[in-house]
């Protein structure tokens, strides 16, 4: 990693733990900021590494830009949420992309698919299900096609055989489960600052596969 990169990680680690905290203690205004600060850093971070593939970043950075924009949304809380749900889908699909374009080997995306296979039967299933039977059954077509798509880029990213893009994707699904799992089946008390810190690390897990 060159020094730039490195400087601008560390300013990004420090906004997403003010992001932390923020979620953690309820201070509403200041995650208002450090939210979709802590993404811009992390664009900038993936725009001064040196990649291994220039193309694989340009796809990576077009999905942090979507990212960003489902994280804006979501700060609005249910008013916002299935423009939120489509900003992420496009940002998984902008993953799905760059990693086929740094190549998917079957055996490694095989232990993805096994992988996914054990978390859509203990929590995408469970998670439609409560859709379907509760106040919003509008939102079981958009919920199951976005398990579908972030499914699609944890076995991508397994495909590419990278430490780091599985660890990241996972930890993204991680969230994502935790955050549906709240909203849907119940909510759990410490849920929002789970969501938000596997989010972040996810997320960085992802843009340091690039190197």
């Amino acid at each position: 990693m060159n020094q730039s990169a490195g400087w601008l990680l560390l300013v990004t680690v420090v906004v997403m733990g003010v992001d932390w905290y923020a979620v953690g203690s309820g201070r509403r205004r200041l995650e208002l900021v450090a939210k979709p600060l802590a993404l811009v850093a992390l664009i900038a971070v993936a725009l001064a590494l040196d990649p291994a593939d220039p193309t694989v970043r340009a796809w990576f950075v077009g999905a942090l830009v979507f990212c960003l924009a489902g994280d804006v949304f979501l700060l609005d809380g249910d008013r916002w949420f299935v423009p939120g749900l489509a900003a992420f889908l496009v940002g998984h699909l902008g993953y799905v992309v760059g990693f086929w374009v740094a190549g998917v080997a079957l055996p490694g995306a095989a232990v993805g698919a096994a992988v996914i296979a054990i978390a859509v039967a203990t929590v995408g299933r469970p998670v439609v299900a409560a859709v379907r039977s509760g106040d919003e059954p509008q939102l079981a077509a958009p919920v199951t096609a976005y398990i579908t798509v972030i499914s699609l880029m944890v076995i991508s990213a397994f495909g590419t055989g990278h430490p780091l893009a599985a660890a990241g994707a996972s930890l993204f699904f991680l969230s994502d489960a935790v955050l549906a799992w709240n909203r849907f089946v119940q909510e759990r008390r410490f849920g929002p600052l789970a969501i938000i810190v596997t989010y972040h690390l996810g997320q960085i897990g992802l843009v340091l596969s690039l190197r």
